[in-house]
């Protein structure tokens, strides 16, 4: 098992000056393994941060990011899974169903998280797992009238299931649901009849800063 913060668009001090107070109580050491960040860190101080939350930290680059060491996509294998991040530059318009699918075909990867909309979603398609984070700081969006609501996602990683967990302030308190991907079993090739009996004899990414 591994639990994975997945988080971005969080545009300190662009756009906000920190992470919701509710938030940070949330988002102590110890407890994550890896973090997925989906960019728009903006500065060095919020990346600092995030190492000190979790050993390994995973950033791709926003359209605020100035730091050119941030790749613009990653596959990071996860036991049987694999899962691509991007920004989001890619998808036009902005976090549509269909480019998403696409480039998660081309990726081939089972899951694909992206960010640049501040919106959190979470759905499947086609066998394959779309997540959204939004932003973690609530951070305004030219998508949207008035600013986002504060999220991110916790992704709890058991073999070929990932349960995710989805954090999100509302109106002041941090309200949390489930949604639960488990990925496709492969088709099972047809075996010979004597092959079947015979089976049944006993016998981390440089910052840059």
């Amino acid at each position: 098992m591994v639990l994975v913060l997945v988080i971005g668009d969080l545009h300190i001090p662009t756009l906000t000056h920190d992470l919701p107070a509710k938030f940070k109580k949330l988002l102590v050491p110890g407890k994550i393994g890896q973090i997925i960040c989906t960019g728009n860190v903006d500065d060095r101080e919020t990346y600092d941060y995030l190492r000190t939350i979790a050993p390994e930290v995973h950033v791709v680059r926003g359209e605020f990011d100035d730091n050119t060491h941030f790749p613009m996509s990653l596959i990071i294998p996860h036991q049987s899974l694999r899962i691509g991040a991007i920004h989001g530059q890619q998808i036009v318009p902005a976090g549509d169903t269909d480019m998403l699918a696409a480039l998660a075909r081309q990726m081939d990867v089972d899951v694909l998280i992206s960010g640049g909309t501040h919106r959190f979603e979470a759905f499947e398609s086609e066998g394959r797992f779309f997540i959204n984070p939004g932003s973690a700081t609530g951070g305004w969006s030219g998508l949207w009238t008035g600013d986002a609501t504060p999220s991110f996602a916790l992704l709890d990683v058991q073999g070929p299931v990932i349960v995710t967990y989805v954090y999100q302030l509302i109106e002041g308190e941090v309200k949390v649901d489930k949604v639960e991907y488990r990925r496709p079993e492969p088709p099972k090739e047809s075996v010979r009849a004597p092959e079947a009996a015979a089976l049944q004899s006993p016998v981390q990414a440089g910052s840059g800063w």
